[in-house]
């Protein structure tokens, strides 16, 4: 009676379902296990997990490794996810000339403009004179007012002021004016002075006018036409802020350097196809369906996007020890997105929204890295390895173990890195299809709109449902409802926008409103499993229509995710298409679905 496991390596989890075969009789399922997958997909470095998931397996039905009679392997692909910018990489201010900051609480309201002057300079200004005073850092908010009180006594018109230290409200309301303050600029000392300044603040719950608007900027420092050109890209900056300072050097003048995104060139089976990726995502993927399947992907030199393939197929190279001539990108998929740039020359590092085109590409390799797994595992484990199937036809053999399926039938294998499609008709003709961008994509998307910079935070952002704590004995969830604790709350999620966690609330460190975030999350979603699921499915329909196919199981990581099965469920309703989780051999739900099928595809192979 020989033992046999299923490996489905993926990109993010490697699963081993773990049966015993006896001939004529159906397999008897012993266990199963899923571990982190241990390096990039299909390559050398997965092998240490393989080996950790496999122990665990056989750990829980007591077996030893000597007993395995085969190690069946999936057809692993790779894909790797980047960004390529739309236009602007970064915009250059030199010397100071526009600065545009937001703090969280500044002081005052209103315009005010008037020359930088340094707080100890204070006493010497003369009455009449228009100024903007620069309080530096380990000056007391008492000591502060009292000398801007002093001199707006001798007549100095001050018409706001700029401080390093969380002071702003506390000086205006020692004033007996109000004016505009912003505060916690953390480089105070690079602030010019002697030089022309506007500082904004807005009522709570508004927005500036004055200085997100280039005209407004060109009537407070008398811009030229030409000149007004150039501050658009700070007035951009500026939209949406509660408070601004802009400050004009006479030398000064604001260069943009852009890194052009670049030229797509899509090589397909029907023909070939450039596209400049400004266009924006759903044009680069109009081009990608018209000329599919996909030979391979370029991109223009010098460019971002050329950038980008070149650095997935020299990593590909690395890792497989093939020549990058022989790496072919076989699909990508493009999803229009921010990413936040950093506004050089700000004051306390500003972050600008610049549009964005993220592509997850997926890298065609040859057998041979898999090959080299599997006679890596045979030498270091002495069982017979062998590399049984495409993942996608694996998958439906294991979904077809979920009860109340049956032939014809269409699954969605959503992973980490790629989504797999496939349809088994009435008289067993299998369709299958690979295309890159799943799971791992929608945390990138995450990660980048909300500027997180936190690969992990983002990960959790994704699976876990959102939060407000509005007191330490309640919160209102994502969906409205609130919920009531006996024990208050930890004091440090108070107030905070909280991820629910089991065994806890994760705390998101981003000055973002639950909606927000929420809203980010979703479409992320929608971007990256929506439009994978419709463009894979239209592949492998047998007429290629859709609505052909009446019955669709949603498989891999990404289907447990909690709304990621319904948005698919509801982009397919409306081709009148059944879909839900799968629940592989009545036990699983929707993981194992390719570890399953690899150990049933050994009793066909027997057959």
């Amino acid at each position: 009676m020989p033992i046999v496991a299923g490996v489905d390596i993926g990109n993010s989890t490697t699963e081993v379902c773990l049966a015993a075969m006896e001939k004529g009789q159906p397999p008897r399922f012993l266990a199963s296990s899923l571990v982190k997958t241990t390096g990039i997909k299909g390559t050398l470095a997965n092998i240490p997990g393989i080996i950790l998931a496999l122990e665990t397996a056989l750990k829980q039905a007591k077996l030893s490794l000597q007993e395995l009679a085969e190690i069946r392997l999936n057809e692993a692909t790779p894909v790797i996810g980047d960004l390529a910018m739309q236009t602007i990489t970064e915009t250059i201010i030199t010397e100071s000339t526009m600065i545009g900051h937001n703090p969280s609480t500044p002081g005052g309201i209103g315009l005010g403009v008037g020359m930088t002057i340094p707080f100890h300079r204070l006493p010497q200004i003369a009455a009449g004179e228009k100024i903007i005073c620069i309080v530096p850092r380990g000056i007391d908010f008492a000591d502060a007012a009292a000398e801007l009180r002093k001199a707006m006594e001798r007549g100095v018109d001050l018409q706001g002021a700029i401080a390093s230290q969380d002071d702003a409200v506390l000086i205006v309301n020692r004033l007996g004016k109000v004016i505009p303050v912003l505060d916690e600029v953390t480089f105070i000392d690079k602030v010019p002075l002697d030089m022309l300044a506007a500082v904004e603040v807005a009522e709570a719950g508004q927005t500036i006018k004055t200085l997100s608007n280039p005209y407004g900027i060109a009537t407070v420092f008398g811009l030229s036409a030409e000149e007004t050109k150039m501050v658009v890209p700070i007035a951009r900056a500026l939209i949406g802020n509660r408070s601004a300072v802009v400050v004009r050097t006479p030398q000064g003048d604001v260069k943009a350097r852009t890194i052009p995104a670049g030229m797509l060139t899509v090589i397909g089976q029907k023909g070939k196809g450039e596209i400049d990726v400004e266009a924006g995502a759903a044009k680069v993927m109009e081009m990608v369906e018209r000329l599919q399947p996909v030979n391979d992907v370029q991109g223009e030199a010098g460019t971002h996007v050329n950038g980008m393939l070149e650095r997935v197929r020299q990593v590909m190279g690395d890792l497989t020890s093939q020549s990058i001539a022989e790496m072919k990108i076989q699909d990508v998929l493009a999803v229009d997105t921010f990413v936040p740039q950093k506004v050089q020359g700000g004051l306390a590092g500003e972050f600008a929204l610049e549009n964005a085109v993220a592509l997850a590409a997926m890298v065609k390799t040859s057998r041979l890295p898999m090959q080299q797994i599997a006679d890596r595992l045979q030498s270091e484990l002495h069982v017979h390895v062998v590399i049984a199937g495409v993942e996608a036809n694996m998958a439906i053999q294991g979904a077809l173990t979920t009860p109340g399926t049956d032939k014809p039938l269409a699954i969605l294998d959503m992973g980490g890195g790629s989504t797999d499609a496939a349809i088994v008709t009435r008289d067993e003709r299998v369709l299958s299809i690979h295309l890159g961008g799943a799971g791992d994509m929608v945390t990138m998307l995450i990660n980048s709109e909300l500027g997180l910079n936190d690969f992990d935070l983002a990960e959790d952002i994704k699976k876990y449902p959102l939060a407000k704590v509005e007191s330490l004995y309640h919160i209102r969830l994502e969906d409205g409802t609130v919920h009531f604790y006996e024990k208050h709350l930890p004091p440090q999620v108070f107030s905070r926008v909280v991820i629910l966690k089991e065994g806890g609330m994760i705390p998101i460190p981003i000055d973002q409103p639950l909606d927000r975030i929420r809203h980010v999350r979703r479409e992320a979603k929608k971007r990256v499993f929506v439009t994978n699921a419709l463009r894979s499915l239209a592949r492998v329909a047998p007429t290629g229509n859709i609505r052909h196919i009446e019955f669709v199981v949603l498989v891999g990581g990404s289907a447990m995710d909690f709304e990621v099965a319904d948005m698919v469920s509801d982009a397919l309703a409306e081709y009148g298409i059944v879909c839900g989780r799968g629940n592989i051999r009545g036990c699983e739900g929707p993981r194992n679905a390719v570890a399953t099928g690899l150990v049933l595809s050994y009793l066909s192979e027997e057959a």
